[in-house]
């Protein structure tokens, strides 16, 4: 029989393991295992296998694994993750999808709310929004719903943090789509090109705009002066007549129809077809 190993002994064993694991993931989530039993961590770890470790353990000892490994490799990207080691929780190092092992780890909650309603109990008539999710359940709360017999609780690992390549960031970026970025990208677009053209600094985004107006004060002065230039002489000409304007208005109009009367026109033109005589036929209008 192996003798057991010492406490010091188990602290670099684990030592050892956080630091190999920090050189060989680049990938990291941080989550939170209140009320999850060893059984469902089990399930957890067997779920995730093949490219992802569970690593539980002392936040203190992790952070200390961490601080020393961060000396002593000079990389200190890893010194991100001790802010994030607070309260009872894990890491779980990957190679995969973060999205995909996020939602995966999520299919592991224990779930315990019955919705049958069975006669001589208390029934509620409206819809009571008793608590939300991640409230905590007060001692009134949990009366009332122990009188139910209903137990609105979910138990299992939730990702707090993602650590990538030494960055750190909120889950809710797994979520994000092409079309959320997208949409982001445009909105950052549009406030760089407003303030470009509030304060006159020229940028890629707002030099389109800038062109544009710069024509327009240009063809501004034109028109004020006596200064002109090809596309300045075509709007001399139509402010000096303004008829011109309902002029080109209604010739595209007449332009697209003016198929339809000329037909007409060519069928009344053309000439009916004479009836035939009786004497054309043979016989005059006195033959017996």
């Amino acid at each position: 029989m192996a003798p057991k190993a010492t406490k010091a002994e188990k602290k670099q064993n684990y030592d050892a393991k956080l630091c190999q694991l920090l050189d060989e993931f680049t990938q990291i989530l941080i989550v939170n295992a209140d009320n999850v039993g060893s059984n469902q961590l089990q399930s957890i770890r067997r779920g995730l296998r093949g490219d992802s470790v569970v690593l539980m353990g002392k936040n203190t000892m992790m952070k200390r694994s961490v601080r020393m490994h961060a000396e002593k490799t000079g990389n200190n990207a890893f010194l991100n993750l001790v802010p994030l080691l607070v309260g009872n929780v894990g890491l779980i190092f990957t190679k995969g999808d973060l999205k995909e092992v996020s939602e995966e780890v999520a299919k592991y909650k224990v779930l315990n709310i019955p919705t049958k309603i069975n006669k001589g109990t208390v029934e509620i008539i409206t819809p009571v929004e008793l608590i939300k999710k991640g409230d905590k359940v007060g001692s009134s709360e949990a009366a009332l719903l122990a009188k139910l017999a209903i137990r609105p609780f979910s138990y299992g690992l939730v990702v707090l943090s993602v650590y990538d390549n030494g960055s750190v960031f909120s889950p809710e970026v797994l979520d994000l789509t092409e079309d959320d970025l997208i949409a982001k990208f445009a909105i950052g677009v549009s406030m760089v090109t407003s303030l470009s053209l509030a304060i006159s600094y020229p940028t890629l985004a707002a030099a389109p705009h800038m062109f544009v107006n710069a024509y327009k004060n240009v063809l501004a002065v034109a028109v004020a002066t006596e200064y002109s230039f090809p596309e300045a002489d075509k709007v001399k000409e139509f402010l000096k007549d303004p008829s011109k304007f309902a002029v080109a208005a209604v010739a595209a109009p007449a332009a697209a129809s003016g198929g339809a009367p000329a037909a007409a026109k060519e069928e009344e033109k053309k000439p009916e077809p004479e009836e035939e005589s009786d004497e054309e036929m043979g016989f005059g209008l006195f033959d017996e």
